[in-house]
Formats: structure tokens, sequence, C-alpha cells
């Protein structure tokens, strides 16, 4: 008889003698243990579909056992905790430091809230995102979203402020029998909720789920647009389904993720990236290109630095600089914060009084402005790239009586100017080339670049990491073939 192939979860072992009872997976339980020596050597076990897999090994030390199956986990296009990047991270504290300062906060938030005030050391160990003394769940929670390891035991430094003194990974074979029951149930837990198929979708081949905010005013796709995308992706065996940012503990339940509501970095938009590629799935957009895409200093050094021209540009980082600023732009000038998204954080100033008052203001929140050369256009090219090549290409024009594309109202609404589509082979070669190569500097995922074409040239403003994608907006042009391209982008990469 042919041996049956494993498709589900997947628990590693260095000995079998290491998770003793474990019950086999057709007697309930909703995964399967194997050794990491038969994980290793046996890849004909598992069939085409992507297998979880919760990787036990005693060590995870570099070039050990237990790295090399989260190393060949990934090569093989299976989900895999921790992942190799998880490991290193946690080899040091050089190199979870970074951490350490989320982490702290929500540790000491949940001991005033518990009134807890230890006077010696405390031992934490986190299983798969549980711990044993509940009044630590949120960063128990917090900790596994940051770091996807099995087990970690967190060393807390007593006083008035909690500190981590140490973070690293705890062999299951190092368990107390009572820290085991606590790790059996949180895996039982973890896998039986994340094997779970979420409502009915047996029918299609891939999950995608699409974050948005039903609330959000200005949101890069309407739910109606989404839906719209749903009907072009069932027909690839996609199913799309909606969620928000309550849904976290369900993500690792679908295949891939689309990222359409404005991203920040300091909210739940990146947390929702950073796990999705921690569960190895592929997204839009991925937290590199949100690092890249926020800053506007990154952006200047990077396109400048590789040839793509810009705006005349002067980097301002104290008062006694908006002299020489002015001297080189002229008046008036744009000036814009680093950290900014649809027109936020971007002002237009007409004197050297305005722009003295303007950055002493600004200065207040940020260390560095832009100051950029004013280009009076009657609208913006955007061109929208996927995957290094052209999706769509639209005008974006100025709202009425305004010189942005967005204009905030200072009771907080908006207004916005139109947008007109086009064809690829109706736009200048010069605005198609230049966005794409921009474009191609951040990533592989989905971008809008902001171009002015003048008499001077073709400049790039700035490049989007969640462009609009609207139905009857950014596709009137090219109609359901931009859905259909990203529909196919998450196939390419589920299918590697």
């Amino acid at each position: 008889m042919k041996k049956a192939l494993y498709s589900g979860w997947v628990i590693l072992v260095d000995s079998l003698k290491d998770f003793p009872n474990a019950e086999p997976a057709d007697a309930g339980a909703p995964y399967k243990v194997i050794t990491t020596r038969e994980y290793l050597a046996r890849p004909q076990l598992f069939d085409a579909g992507r297998p979880k897999v919760v990787n036990l090994s005693r060590s995870y030390v570099y070039q050990s056992r237990g790295y090399f199956c989260s190393l060949l986990a990934e090569a093989r296009g299976h989900r895999v905790l921790p992942t190799v990047e998880a490991m290193l991270d946690l080899a040091g504290r050089d190199l979870y430091g970074h951490a350490i300062p989320e982490l702290e906060q929500e540790l000491n938030r949940c001991a005033r809230s518990a009134k807890h005030e230890p006077e010696e050391e405390v031992q934490l160990l986190i299983s798969m995102g549980r711990v044993g003394d509940a009044r630590y769940e949120r960063f128990a929670r917090l900790l596994f979203d940051w770091f996807r390891c099995p087990i970690i035991e967190v060393t807390v430094a007593p006083g008035p402020w909690l500190s981590i003194k140490r973070m690293r990974p705890r062999p299951l074979t190092k368990l107390t029998e009572a820290q085991a029951a606590v790790f059996r149930e949180a895996l039982q837990r973890y896998t039986m909720r994340n094997w779970r198929s979420p409502k009915a979708r047996p029918s299609l081949k891939y999950s995608l789920a699409v974050l948005y905010d039903p609330n959000e005013a200005l949101a890069p796709s309407s739910l109606a647009s989404i839906k719209h995308f749903a009907r072009i992706a069932e027909k690839l065996d996609i199913d799309v389904e909606p969620i928000t940012k309550k849904q976290f503990h369900q993500l690792a339940e679908y295949d891939a993720l689309w990222i359409r509501e404005t991203t920040s970095i300091d909210n739940h938009t990146y947390r929702f990236a950073r796990r999705a590629m921690q569960e190895g799935m592929p997204v839009i957009d991925d937290p590199v290109s949100m690092i890249r895409c926020t800053n506007k200093v990154y952006l200047k050094e990077l396109l400048t630095a590789n040839g793509v021209p810009v705006p005349p540009t002067v980097i301002v980082a104290n008062l006694d600089e908006l002299a020489d600023a002015e001297q080189q732009l002229g008046l008036p000038l744009v000036v814009k914060i680093p950290d900014g998204s649809f027109s936020r954080g971007v002002h237009k100033v007409e004197t050297p009084e305005a722009f003295r008052k303007l950055a002493k203001e600004l200065f207040k929140e940020t260390d560095l402005l832009i100051a950029q050369k004013f280009m009076k256009t009657d609208y913006d090219w955007r061109i929208g790239v996927l995957g290094g090549e052209p999706l769509f290409a639209c005008h974006y024009l100025m709202a009425r009586s305004h010189w942005q594309i967005v204009k905030h109202k200072p009771d907080g609404s908006v207004v916005q100017g139109g947008a007109k589509a086009f064809r690829f082979d109706e736009v200048p070669a010069d605005v198609l080339d230049i966005g794409v190569r921009a474009a191609r500097l951040i990533g592989d995922g989905l971008y809008g670049v902001d171009i002015k074409q003048n008499a001077e040239g073709v400049f790039v403003i700035e490049i989007n990491d969640n462009p609009n994608v609207d139905h009857g907006y950014e596709d009137a042009a090219l109609k359901d073939e931009v859905w259909t391209k990203l529909a196919r982008w998450f196939i390419d990469r589920l299918e590697v």
C-alpha cells in the first residue's frame, strides 16, 4: 500500500521520545509528529500542497539539524516556525534588541494592570503565544507576533520599570512537566485554530485575505472594488475574503494577504504584513516596502543614487539651513515631513516668514524636513507597477482651486481631483520607463509612482507602497486585465 502523504500540520522533533504520547493525526490531533532526520531525508513524504511545520528541534544554532530543517522547509515552500530569520534574531540581544522597546512597554502595561511588582527575576515561558501566568497574556501574544518561535524563555529583571534581561528559545526537552502541559495545550489550540478551514472555501485552490478598514475615508480600494476583484480571482481558483484588523489571529488560515488600508509602520498594518511574511505568505504590501516607501528622505536618497530624476530637493535639519534651501530652490517651495500619505504633511510656502514659521512647528515632531522646488502642473502621472512591470497608468488631477490632488479641509473633510486612466501606448515612453525603474528599486510588489512632467523633464515625486486600485478608476483603460494581473501575481508566488 502506498504510504499516505502529509499535507497538514507536521511537528518535527529530534527523537520521538522528545514528544511522548503524541496523538497520531488520525486519532484526533491536527498534526503528525516525525523526526528531523526523516524530514530532511524524505521530502517525498509531502505532497504538492503547503504543509505547516512546527520545528521543535533541541537546537536552532547555525548549521544544526534544527536550523537545516527550517531552511529546507522554506526551500520546499512549506510554512514553518520558527523561520531561519527568527532563529537568527533570537541568537543574541544585538539581533533582537530592536524589538525590546515595544515588548517592554507591553510587559510593563501588563504588570501595572495586574498590580504586579516582582522583587526578583521572573522567568516567563511563552508557548505558541501563550503563557502560564495569565497576567502577561498580552505580552505573550506580542512576543509571538515578533518572534514566531514555538517556545521562548524571557528573563525579566525587577525594578520600577521591568526590563527584559534575556530572551532565548527553550527546547521542549528542557521543560518541566507543568510547562510541557502548558505547551501541549497551546500547540493543540494553535494547530486546531489555524488548520480549520475558514467558512466554506473547499472548492477553490487558494485563499487570499484582503485587509481593509470599513470606516476609512481614503482607503486604497473600496469594498466594492475588493468584491469586483473577488469575482475575477474566483475564475483563477482564488477565494478572496475581506478581513479587518480584529481578525489578526485568523491570518494564518489564509494563503496570502493583500493590504487595502492606509499603511503605517506604527500600526496594525505593519504587524499584519510582518506576520504574513513570517508565515511564508505572499503579501502586498510587504514590511520592507512599507519601511522604504514611508520615508521620503530615504526615497530621495535612493532615487538620486540610482539616477532617477527627482525635483531639486534639500534636506533641512535645523532652522539655520532654511535660507540655503530658499536660495537653492526659490519660492514658493514645497515642504514635506518624512512620513506622510494622501497629501498629509505636505505644505506649500510662499515667503521666507511662512517657511520659518512652518519649519518651527514641524521640527517639534521630526528631526528632518524635505524642501522641494515647487512644480505647478494640472495633474500628476501615477504609474502603477506590479512585480516590476506596469499595471496601470493614470492622470490624477489637482483638486479644484488647489495645488494638490487631495485637499484637506479644516473640518476634516477632503476634496479630491478626478482621475483618467490610459493605455500604456498612450503614455509618454519616458514617463512609463521612469515609473517602472523607480518601483523596481523598492521591490517586487505593488507600487504607485507619482510623476510630474513639465518643460524641464520628468520627475518622480514619490513612490506609494499601497496605491489606489479602484474599479472604474485605475482600471478604466485596461479593465479586468488589471485585476487579473494582481491575482496572477499571488498565484505565481504560491506555486513556486
